[in-house]
């Protein structure tokens, strides 16, 4: 294994992880998803160079709108908890309650 994919692998099970086992705030949980996002990115990057072939360009572009995407919704999801609740701890959160 190359240093370089080692650092991608280990930066996605490092924000997997982190995922995992440190969910206290809704912030740090968006953060682990950009995190383990970034380094698909990275990695679906460097394949498509590896590979050679323009059809494969196209997947990394796709992934970072969906990424995008999925930023913008996790944190409109982070101030509507954040005005109903009072705060972004997970704890707090009850889906019985809406």
């Amino acid at each position: 294994m190359t240093p370089v994919h080692f650092s991608f692998t280990s930066a996605f099970i490092l924000g997997l992880m982190g995922l995992a086992f440190h969910r206290t705030h809704l912030l740090s949980a968006l953060l682990c998803l950009e995190g383990m996002m970034l380094s698909l990115f990275i990695a679906l990057s460097l394949w498509a160079l590896q590979m050679e072939a323009i059809g494969y360009s196209v997947a990394p572009m796709l992934l970072l709108a969906f990424s995008a995407c999925e930023a913008s919704a996790g944190l409109a999801l982070l101030v509507a908890t954040a005005r109903t609740h009072g705060t972004d701890r997970l704890q707090s959160l009850n889906l019985l309650q809406c």
